[in-house]
C-alpha cells in the first residue's frame, strides 16, 4: 500500500512533466541542449529549417551535425522541454514554459484571517483563573 510520500512524489513528477521548464533547470542540460533551449526561449517558436539554419551559424568547433541536432531535439521533446507540432519539414518546435503556480487560497482569505486575529487580540481574556 503506497504511503502519502509515495503519492506526493508521484504527483510532483506528473506536475513537473506538465508544467514545462524553469530557468534553473537549464543549468543541468548538456551544452548543445542548453544552447538550443536558450535559442528557443529567445525565439519561442521555430520551424525545423530555422533550427537547422541556427545550427549552421554556430562556430565550427561547436556546430552540431544533423544526427546530433535531431537527437537533441528528440530528447528535449521527450523530456517536455519542447513542444513538437507537425511532421517532416513543417515541424514546429516551441519552448514549453512552466506556468507560475497560482494561489489555491480564496482571494478574501487573508482579510478574513486578519479580521479574526484582530478580534481575538481585542477581546479580553476570560479563561484566566481569577483570584477570589
Amino acid at each position: 500500500m503506497p504511503g502519502i510520500f509515495d503519492r506526493l512524489q508521484k504527483k510532483m513528477e506528473v506536475e513537473s512533466q506538465e508544467g514545462g521548464i524553469s530557468p534553473l533547470d537549464l543549468a543541468q542540460l548538456p551544452p548543445l541542449h542548453r544552447k538550443l533551449m536558450r535559442h528557443m526561449l529567445r525565439e519561442h517558436e521555430l520551424m525545423l529549417p530555422e533550427i537547422v539554419e541556427w545550427a549552421a551559424e554556430q562556430p565550427k568547433a561547436e556546430r552540431p551535425g544533423k544526427a546530433e541536432l535531431d537527437e537533441a531535439l528528440d530528447t528535449l521533446t521527450r523530456q517536455f522541454w519542447l513542444i513538437k507540432r507537425g511532421e517532416g519539414e513543417r515541424v514546429r518546435y516551441q519552448a514549453n514554459l512552466r506556468r507560475k503556480a497560482g494561489s489555491k487560497l480564496a482571494a478574501g482569505v487573508w482579510s478574513a484571517l486578519d479580521s479574526k486575529i484582530s478580534a481575538a487580540v481585542a477581546q479580553p481574556k476570560t479563561d484566566s483563573p481569577k483570584d477570589e
